[in-house]
């Protein structure tokens, strides 16, 4: 998929030009009169260009059939607490179908994807969808240097003014969703602005209640999987350390070839062993049982265990031109998010760099991180105690969801895919759950449930 990773520069006169717009944007009510609807003889691209705040960039004409595809941006308050603190551009995107249908709330964590891919909820309820880019990632960055207006509150209340907006064209039911990071930021948005929607789904969202506790995602990477192929990773690790002066180099090779660079991290050997700390969690969040078979043996080349590592870790990942791009997410993973943990007691004595997989490695040392450890259990509690119409799907074998929500209000609940991992779909729960959860998504949408025998 495509991605927008090119930083659009804010200037003075574009913000004050904007502050109009924002400001009406602000004062609309959640859900405007039905005499304020769009003329259904109005075509809805004239339609998004009246919204005040929002600016049509572009329609794009790769959208399935019964669809238009729009790429959009919205005024945003840096800090919607000052207004003073001016204004942003934040990206959205647009698959409309109908006015009168109902709309996915489309929340990716990180930045926008422009490939018209519908989601699982957006498919079954034949729905428009909205996507929401999140602030900081890809072109809705603010002028600002550092991180300071990047919280989930501030994240929260950009998809507010977003539903509050666009309600004034889509007046049926509203459901959220997001998958990991997406399905974290779905939940955030609903803890401060519960009635923004009828119903939130989320997949395979983490939930690190306290970041100083992690024994449930080393319980979790102890047990996922057999125990050989478990001991067959662990033992590729030791190969990739005791083969480090080869690997590096290839590396460094790599980099030079690419003119990239290891700033930010600090060096080739530290984004190595980094990779190769995190290689045993992410390979079994994406794994399946084809895929233990190909872990590198006793026997494996360099080259063999050099490819492994990049096509489970991800190599580029730890060089500054995209480690750049993921800089807000290991901040908010150092800020309030917090991380999970990986065994490490079988390759102490080939370890080298201090701090292992924290957030700390990942952020520019001038930018400053302080944690919060409040943001977190109140998310928590509320999901325990208040969050209502809340569906969570996760996959068993998924360490990332080894500390998984709780969901306690009315008409909640988690479902689980057995074996699944963490890209898991409704459409992999088992008969019963999957009926359940459909059956959720079209009561939420105000629809009757379709009979699954006819």
């Amino acid at each position: 998929m495509r991605v927008w990773t090119r930083r659009r520069l804010l200037t003075s006169a574009a913000t004050a030009a904007s502050a109009a717009g924002l400001a009406a944007t602000t004062a609309l009510p959640a859900r405007a009169a039905a005499g304020d609807a769009p003329s259904e003889t109005t075509d809805i691209a004239d339609t998004l260009r009246a919204l005040p705040g929002l600016r049509l960039i572009e329609e794009r004409q790769d959208a399935e059939p019964g669809y238009r595809h729009f790429v959009l941006g919205l005024r945003q308050p840096v800090d919607h607490t000052d207004p003073a603190a001016g204004t942003f551009e934040q990206r959205l995107t647009l698959l409309h179908t109908a006015t009168d249908r109902p709309t996915v709330l489309l929340s990716t964590g990180y930045h926008a994807v422009l490939t018209p891919r519908r989601t699982e909820p957006a498919v079954l309820l034949g729905a428009n969808q909205l996507q929401v880019e999140h602030r900081y990632f890809g072109e809705s960055r603010p002028a600002e240097t550092g991180y300071a207006h990047l919280t989930i509150r501030q994240a929260a209340d950009d998809h507010h003014r977003v539903v509050r907006l666009f309600r004034r064209l889509y007046r049926g039911a509203w459901i959220s969703t997001g998958s990991s990071k997406g399905g974290m930021v779905s939940v955030y948005h609903r803890r401060f602005h519960p009635h923004d929607v009828d119903g939130t789904v989320a997949y395979s969202a983490p939930n690190n209640v306290d970041d100083r506790e992690n024994s449930a995602y080393l319980r979790s990477l102890e047990s996922v999987g057999t125990a050989a192929d478990r001991e067959a990773v662990k033992a590729a690790q030791r190969q990739m350390l005791l083969k480090r002066s080869e690997m590096v180099a290839r590396y460094e090779a790599w980099a030079a070839a690419n003119n990239d660079t290891f700033r930010i991290i600090g060096s080739a050997d530290q984004a190595f062993e980094i990779a190769v700390l995190r290689v045993l969690f992410m390979f079994w969040q994406r794994a399946d049982a084809s895929d233990t078979a190909a872990i590198p043996g006793p026997q494996a080349t360099t080259d063999e265990l050099y490819t492994w590592l990049d096509n489970w870790a991800g190599l580029s990942l730890y060089a500054d031109t995209a480690a750049r791009r993921y800089v807000p997410y290991w901040y908010q993973i150092g800020t309030q998010l917090g991380y999970g943990d990986v065994p490490t007691g079988h390759l102490k004595d080939l370890l080298r760099h201090s701090g292992g997989i924290e957030a700390r490695n990942f952020v520019p040392r001038d930018i400053p991180m302080v944690f919060d450890r409040d943001a977190m259990p109140d998310i928590d509690r509320w999901v325990r105690r208040h969050g209502s119409r809340l569906l969570f799907v996760n996959g068993s074998q998924d360490p990332s969801v080894a500390e998984y929500f709780h969901p306690g209000g009315r008409d909640s609940r988690i479902l689980w895919v057995p074996g699944g991992n963490h890209s898991v779909d409704i459409a992999n729960l088992s008969p019963a759950d999957r009926a359940s959860a459909e059956a959720a998504l079209h009561r939420w949408a105000g629809q009757e449930v379709p009979d699954p025998s006819s």
